[in-house]
């Protein structure tokens, strides 16, 4: 692979205005498919097969005239301090809001509160749920403009109007946090090379890459649902491994033209060597992500496919646009240096450097230091027992959101339970008694724990399939809430053996509950899936046992750690104040499924990057502890680099308004931190030194059969000797053939 990859850096070289162009010429024919072609990604949180989402299909089929299984919304009244919603004027402000809503576009039904009863006990809240023709996805803005103007009248009058529900979508809130973290990646770029042109190349490329990948999900969005987190998820990835495989070959680059090698070879070499390290790397990350196709679910499918997209055109650009913009800048690399670094700079990938001093410090110790890294990350790991999972819905908003204030108006009015009513689908076509089946279900359910209230069945047309809504008395995120939803199934269950009726439970809530049951049953299968992966691509990289077993190990400890720093700050609200964390709950269910197949490929990163250097040592004569010190005089200051820039880069995203991007940034963030440092940098020299030569011992049967995909570049180096073997015969030879000349000439 170093040979293959070799000749595309010197072509890439050689013919950098041929590969600019043609990156300029994608970019602008991917982004005119976006802009003609593209849509909104917002498509829903579900998973067909389910029973909620099953009952969800059925009311659509038997209540069409309702809209029964289109979205809904609610519109929340208040009435000021001291009066009703009863009152006169203000509740004809109230019907008057209800009936502009009823006469608008897509809207199947509006109800009017004071003739469902929807008025809180003390008078002070009303609300009406309107029911559209729609599903949540389908809903144009034209329809939500009218939702939104018909509350206006009823401020008009004094009262305070908000707006919940599914059929309104928060509006993404405009902010610069993630340049914050560009930034910051721009800075460590600028320490790490010592000038300002080498820091701004991968910063240009990982642009490039995000740009042209972005504007491929785009365009994608017009034949593939993609949900909202998807496109913001997949810029997050893309702009970290852009920066960071990009840096891996130009601080190659940066290392080999000061030991002296030409421009040219210098960037076609990086690609060679570094080169394979990024195209492992960003092999194992995708097939992580692509992986999560295996369970099943659609939209984690979708948004582990775009994340997977967009690290390949980071590989893509690492392997072309890099070398490329080498090409350009030639022998000016380290242009514009930054003042104060020049002695630093002398003292990198010397015997003087930082991570070659640390190095000799766990080298030493290496029983304590690989005691500490794992007893530390084991005690941050002890709040993921308590690790519980749930889907986000309008509690989980900012508090300036008109969805966030709608939902604590039902909920102080009505109760928590309110937020998370449940349905109950009765369907009793089998029957020969459907209002009896309906009208039990109803009276069984009502005397179930944490039951606040139950409707009167609600029948169809034909009189066979009824609707029964349920209140909780606890809120939707709550155990109770679960549990009461598997009672009523439970109950189901026997009320359909005695009545021959099929009772199900669906609603948003009891949706919810369904995709984190479905997910967390899909958890232990993905992370035995990503594990073997893990195992079988080291030992082909590394053609070691050891060594890959420690990485998946060291993976595990990191992931364990993650997931506990998520449940301390999120789920318990240690320090959430500090990450502007305003609500606490259950953790997103799809937030641990995705974790792994991320940081797996991330944590990978690092591990090759540092090991390899560790093995081309190892493999070139150097003792297993030198190997390791040599490895961290070269690797260290770019695994540091690496991670403070994706780390950074995450964390801008922790500093925005939406909940389930900032859990996601913040978990990356620290993952990666974690990872790299207490990892990468404490128990992986602390275990190798221990390990020794055993480290890299593979059985002589399994070296015949792995294949050799050389990511130190050693075969290079063999094809780089040989010909210099051949220049020396060569030169001999025509020195003995002169030998005879000079003889006669003498």
């Amino acid at each position: 692979m170093a040979s293959f990859l070799y000749r595309i850096g010197r072509m890439a070289f050689e013919r950098r205005k041929a590969v600019l162009l043609a990156w300029v010429v994608l970019i602008a024919l991917v982004g005119g498919l976006a802009g003609a072609f593209g849509k909104s990604a917002d498509a829903q949180l579900t998973i067909p097969g389910v029973e909620s989402v099953t009952a969800t299909e059925t009311l659509q089929e038997r209540f069409p005239q309702g809209g029964a299984g289109g979205a809904e919304a609610r519109i929340v009244f208040e009435a000021p301090d001291g009066q009703s919603v009863t009152d006169p004027a203000n509740q004809a402000a109230i019907e008057k809001t209800v009936d502009d809503v009823a006469d608008g576009d897509q809207v199947a039904a509006a109800a009017n509160p004071f003739e469902t009863n929807a008025v809180s006990p003390d008078g002070s809240v009303a609300y009406s749920t309107v029911t559209y023709t729609a599903q949540f996805d389908e809903i144009t803005e034209a329809s939500r403009d009218q939702l939104i103007e018909a509350g206006e009248g009823a401020e008009t009058a004094g009262l305070t109007v908000e707006l919940g529900g599914e059929a309104t979508v928060a509006e993404a809130e405009q902010s610069a946090t993630e340049a914050i973290g560009v930034l910051v990646a721009l800075l460590v770029l600028a320490v790490t090379f010592g000038s300002m042109l080498a820091a701004g190349m991968p910063l240009l490329t990982a642009l490039v890459g995000v740009g042209a990948g972005m504007a491929g999900v785009t365009a994608l969005s017009a034949v593939v649902d993609l949900t909202s987190t998807a496109p913001t998820l997949g810029l997050m990835i893309g702009l970290a491994v852009g920066i960071d495989y990009a840096l891996f070959i130009s601080i190659r680059h940066k290392e080999q033209m000061a030991n002296g090698m030409s421009v040219e070879d210098s960037a076609a070499t990086a690609v060679a060597t570094a080169g394979s390290a990024v195209v492992f790397a960003g092999a194992t990350v995708m097939i992580a992500l692509a992986g999560l196709a295996v369970v099943g679910i659609p939209f984690l499918t979708s948004m582990g496919l775009v994340a997977a997209g967009m690290v390949g055109v980071a590989v893509l650009v690492a392997l072309t646009l890099v070398p490329a913009l080498m090409g350009f800048s030639g022998d000016r690399f380290n242009r514009w240096p930054v003042p104060g670094l020049r002695k630093r700079q002398a003292d990198l990938s010397t015997k003087k450097s930082m991570g070659t001093r640390w190095a000799k410090i766990v080298t030493k110790r290496p029983v304590a230091f690989l005691v500490a890294g794992v007893v530390g990350l084991a005690t941050l790991a002890i709040p993921v027992l308590d690790l519980r999972l749930g889907l986000p819905d309008d509690g989980n908003l900012n508090e300036s959101t008109t969805q966030r204030q709608a939902y604590d108006t039902l909920a102080d009015g009505f109760g928590p339970g309110f937020n998370g009513p449940l349905t109950v689908v009765v369907d009793a076509q089998v029957t020969d008694d459907p209002q009896a089946a309906a009208t039990v279900a109803a009276d069984q359910i009502g005397e179930l724990a944490d039951v606040a209230a139950v409707a009167p069945p609600i029948f169809n047309e034909a009189g066979d399939t009824a609707i029964i809504s349920v209140i909780p008395s606890s809120g939707p995120s709550d155990a109770d809430t679960k549990a009461l939803v598997g009672d009523i199934r439970q109950l189901g269950s026997d009320i359909g053996s005695d009545t021959g009726a099929d009772i199900a439970v669906t609603g948003n809530t009891a949706i919810g509950i369904d995709i984190s049951d479905k997910l967390t049953d899909a958890l232990p299968i993905f992370l035995i899936v990503v594990v073997g992966l893990s195992l079988l691509l080291l030992t082909i990289a590394f053609r070691s046992i050891l060594v890959p077993l420690k990485a998946t190990g060291g993976f595990l400890l990191s992931l364990a750690a993650t997931f506990g720093a998520l449940v301390a700050v999120f789920q318990w609200g240690w320090l959430a104040e500090l990450i502007g964390v305003e609500q606490t709950g259950p953790i997103i269910s799809f937030l641990p499924i995705l974790l792994i197949g991320l940081l797996f490929g991330l944590a990978m990163d690092y591990e090759v990057f540092l090991v390899s250097r560790m093995r081309e040592d190892y493999i070139h004569g150097d003792s297993p502890t030198e190997a390791v010190i040599g490895g961290f005089r070269h690797g260290a200051r770019v695994v540091t680099a690496a991670a403070l820039i994706m780390a950074s880069v995450f964390a801008g995203f922790i500093l925005g308004g939406d909940p389930t991007i900032k859990s996601i940034g913040f978990a990356l963030a620290f993952g990666v931190l974690i990872d790299a440092f207490v990892v990468r940098m404490m128990i992986v020299p602390a275990l190798m030194t221990l390990m020794g030569h055993k480290a890299w011992y593979l059985p002589a049967w399994l070296d015949r059969i792995l294949p050799d995909v050389d990511i130190e570049g050693a075969k290079l180096d063999h094809r780089t000797a040989d010909a210099d073997a051949e220049l020396d015969a060569l030169f001999t030879s025509m020195k003995e053939d002169l030998e005879p000349v000079g003889q006669v000439h003498a």
